[in-house]
């Protein structure tokens, strides 16, 4: 049984599943300057699903991680392992901040993919929303009048594989439990990756293990905490509140990495913000209306 609407309870999550993609970011600049992306996603995924034995095992062990949707979970991992390479391949080609305020277009696909899969409706408030945010990322692109970066164009496709991988997460946590999601990502994505993985596959030093252990724990904790908050709030709801990691992810780069943002990646973030908020703020309205009419 699905758990009832609770926004407290969604943003709880999502702030546990924030602070897990910043260390995921910190980890995974750290790891792809001295490995293979897909050779840092393989050993994401297999490393997580030991850390996640404990909670399988917690959870009716393997026999209730028997699933009725195996092409449900087959297609949204590839979306998602797709995306997830992209963007760890444009984490070495941009600033941090401009990856993130990029990634963050994410809700806009989020809520365009959610009226075709899930029946949600385009009303004119998120169809603004949708606009802006746009706007927001050509600002920050500039086609035309600036060189374009690959890893702008690269982070924007995986934007694109992350708001179909969320809106089929959502559909997902209405039979499935959190658990289970996470446990069939780490394998079906440690099948996905295996052989990109070997072909350049180096021993790492010793010195990186740590890093390596952080973004495996990460890789897991971030969408365990995101299937959590999904089964809490509608993903159209849960997706703005990650915005804050656009100008914490910002401040992470300014202090590790010496990176600075320009106008543009201001003016451009902060109208990516104005669009999540305004569909956030509409979300909001519903969900208290809802939660008011209730007996």
């Amino acid at each position: 049984m699905a758990p009832a609407p609770s926004i407290p309870k969604a943003a709880f999550w999502m702030a546990l599943s924030i602070a897990s993609f910043l260390g995921m970011s910190v980890a995974g600049r750290e790891t792809t300057a001295e490995l293979n992306v897909f050779q840092v996603l393989e050993l994401r995924s297999v490393i997580g699903f030991f850390i996640l034995l404990p909670l399988v095992m917690t959870n009716g062990g393997f026999a209730a991680m028997r699933t009725g949707r195996p092409f449900a979970h087959l297609a949204r991992n590839v979306i998602h392992y797709t995306g997830q390479a992209a963007w760890l391949y444009a984490l070495t080609l941009i600033p941090l901040a401009v990856l993130i305020s990029i990634e963050f277009t994410t809700p806009i696909w989020t809520a365009v993919f959610a009226v075709g899969f899930l029946g949600e409706r385009l009303s004119r408030p998120r169809l603004a929303a949708i606009v802006i945010g746009l706007i927001g990322v050509i600002i920050i692109v500039r086609p035309g009048v600036s060189s374009v970066n690959p890893g702008q164009l690269i982070v924007l496709g995986a934007a694109v594989c992350f708001g179909t991988s969320v809106v089929m997460v959502k559909s997902l946590t209405r039979t499935e439990s959190v658990v289970r999601i996470i446990f069939w990502m780490l394998i079906i994505q440690s099948v996905l990756g295996l052989l990109p993985a070997l072909y350049e596959w180096r021993s790492p030093p010793l010195a990186l293990w740590p890093w390596i252990v952080v973004i495996a724990f990460t890789g897991m904790s971030s969408h365990f905490c995101m299937a959590r908050a999904l089964a809490y709030a509608d993903a159209t709801l849960i997706s703005p509140m990650d915005f804050l990691r656009v100008p914490l992810s910002a401040l992470v780069g300014w202090l590790l990495y010496h990176e600075q943002i320009d106008v543009f990646t201001a003016g451009g973030a902060a109208l990516i913000l104005a669009g999540n908020l305004l569909n956030l703020q509409r979300k909001t309205s519903q969900v208290a209306e809802a939660e008011a009419a209730t007996p």
